[in-house]
């Protein structure tokens, strides 16, 4: 059984290396019609891998996991410019 997704862990109580694991289950899991396509999702990664918000894999500005984020056609880049 794997922990529920929540922004406000720490990573200290988290499975570090099983957290991308998770993360690509939840990617797995997003029906189609709500996932970003393969083209966007990678647009948007690149965009995040160049932000000085990253950090360890979250958002600084939301405290999201990036990568979940960016998978999900509906959502947007959290900063003021909206980077994507």
């Amino acid at each position: 059984m794997s922990r529920p997704f929540c922004k406000r862990c720490f990573f200290s109580e988290l499975d570090r290396e099983g957290i991308y694991k998770e993360i690509s289950e939840l990617i797995a899991a997003l029906p189609e019609e709500k996932r970003a396509d393969d083209k966007e999702y990678r647009r948007r990664l690149d965009i995040c891998g160049r932000c000085e918000q990253l950090g360890e894999g979250t958002c600084g500005k939301c405290g999201c996991f990036v990568e979940l984020r960016a998978a999900k056609k509906d959502m947007h880049c959290p900063s003021e410019g909206h980077l994507w």
